[in-house]
């Protein structure tokens, strides 16, 4: 059998994860006969490591994951992390203070760089219920002192869009702004993307963008589409990622990356006999 894609790539929440942070037997099943008929598997995320590699052990997954919306490439089998790249904090800084400018106090998160890189929760910041752990600080100073990777940012009355759309105004070409799910819009270093950090990955794998299938639910995966060969968004996906998708498929509760991985097996062509 002939698969029609070297690398497989699948953001991690709203796509390869239900809402109960759990991967259905039938996507596992579905990843498991793509790379047995020779495709690759990179799971791409907007989480960092640390809250990452949990669900990786937990799928016995040992390839190359992109974590950090592209800003770690980290080797889930040896536990390292290949590459990193942090946010510049005086640029982030010099960011925070012009969105506020506009749009008046941001409440704050970050999180620091490494394997084991915190989540540090300033004043004010809306957490998610779940098990991925935080570190409260009662002065949002305390998140500058250690090299980080990302500043997640809230707004008391703005949603997310307008946020994320007042941000990206206010900051010009300082940093990058995504938002990247409910109550999750971050600044990242500039030129920083999913995209980026795919495609250092495939890199390491000989694979390239023609070879690449790609899954994802929010804007911040547009990048990746705009890699890959074919982008195909969930049902549940924001309609920004849906309006350049090559296609869209079920949602994450109703393995939406199963049914397209299904078909593509089917239609493979097989290989004659030697």
């Amino acid at each position: 059998m002939t698969f029609p894609y070297k690398l497989v790539a699948t953001d991690l929440d709203g796509t390869l994860l239900r809402g109960d942070d759990t991967v259905s037997e039938r996507t596992r099943e579905a990843l498991a006969a793509a790379t047995a008929a020779g495709a690759a598997h990179i799971i791409v995320t907007g989480r960092a490591v640390p809250w990452t590699r949990h669900i990786l052990d937990d799928l016995g997954y040992e390839g190359l994951a992109v974590c950090g919306q592209g800003a770690q490439v980290y080797h889930a089998g040896e536990h390292k992390l290949l590459t990193s790249l942090t946010l510049d904090r005086q640029l982030a800084g010099l960011a925070l203070s012009k969105i506020e400018a506009e749009v008046g106090p941001l409440h704050l998160a970050a999180s620091r760089d490494g394997l084991e890189g915190e989540v540090l929760v300033g004043p004010g910041y809306q957490v998610q219920e779940g098990p991925l752990p935080y570190l409260f600080v009662d002065d949002a100073t305390e998140m500058w002192t250690a090299p980080l990777n990302k500043v997640y940012i809230q707004h008391p009355e703005l949603d997310d869009d307008a946020l994320a759309f007042a941000a990206r105004a206010a900051v010009g070409s300082l940093v990058d702004v995504v938002m990247a799910g409910a109550g999750v819009v971050e600044i990242l270093p500039l030129g920083l993307s999913k995209a980026t950090g795919l495609s250092l990955a495939a890199r390491r794998l000989g694979v390239k963008a023609a070879d690449t299938i790609a899954f994802g639910d929010m804007p911040n995966d547009i990048p990746m589409f705009g890699w890959a060969q074919h982008g195909v968004a969930m049902a549940n996906a924001h309609d920004d990622l849906k309006a350049v998708a090559h296609e869209i498929t079920a949602s994450n509760e109703d393995d939406g990356i199963a049914v397209v991985l299904e078909e593509l097996l089917r239609s493979a062509p097989v290989q004659p006999a030697r």
